[in-house]
């Protein structure tokens, strides 16, 4: 790729899944923040992008055509590793294992991972022990357990390094962010490690690092987040 794409990004695992990605293939590519605390994802110029408002996203311009936008992080994993010929296998049966797992963490792993991040991050104390808390920490967990299985006698995902790993990998790092710890699932400890010892995996997850706060977020900003009908 000779013309850098545009990256709308924020700091978070779903952020960090394309950010990894971006650095594994080592293309050229701008990063353009979403201060999705400041209502920076509403702006008509990004829906036209992202209709549904949510980063990651990218528009692609190194295309004969129009520039090419792709939004959803599955989708656009899909779509790089579809064009550049990289991680993801030639095999036709491991291609059918890729896009498995790239559709199981995008219907499961990623949505139960984002419900219990925001009961144990978000919520008011009075929903913390609520049957809803419960309910996504239960699932998030069960769907630790389902990699721990995969994993069995596995280095990666689909054997080979690829596109299934760097998508799950995310929400399985800050596990432990969210109260949960996965010390007794001792292949996917391993595989977080292996994963996270890739230098392009740590540039990922370090890009816009210095954006990320550690204060409670403001009423103001609950509202923009967690308000929206």
């Amino acid at each position: 790729m000779n013309k850098p794409l545009d990256f709308y990004y924020w700091p978070t695992p779903n952020g960090w899944k394309i950010s990894i990605l971006l650095e594994e293939l080592d293309i050229p590519y701008t990063t353009h923040m979403l201060h999705i605390g400041k209502g920076e994802q509403f702006t008509p110029e990004f829906l036209a992008i992202s209709p549904n408002n949510r980063m990651p996203a990218i528009v692609d311009h190194d295309v004969k055509e129009e520039p090419v936008s792709v939004f959803e992080s599955g989708a656009i994993m899909w779509y790089l590793a579809e064009k550049t010929g990289k991680f993801i296998s030639k095999n036709p049966i491991k291609r059918k294992e890729t896009f498995e797992w790239l559709f199981w963490q995008t219907g499961n792993q990623g949505p139960m991972a984002g419900q219990h991040s925001h009961f144990h991050n978000y919520a008011p104390d009075t929903e913390k022990g609520s049957y809803a808390a419960k309910r996504y920490a239960g699932e998030y967990t069960r769907c630790l357990g389902i990699l721990e299985r995969r994993l069995e006698g596995r280095d990666y995902i689909v054997d080979d390094y690829s596109i299934a790993d760097i998508i799950c990998w995310p929400w399985v790092l800050i596990g432990k962010a969210m109260g949960l710890s996965i010390d007794e699932f001792p292949n996917l400890v391993a595989w977080r490690a292996r994963v996270k010892d890739r230098p392009a995996v740590q540039r990922g997850v370090s890009l816009g690092k210095e954006k990320r706060s550690s204060r409670p977020h403001t009423d103001a900003e609950r509202k923009i987040l967690f308000g929206q009908k």
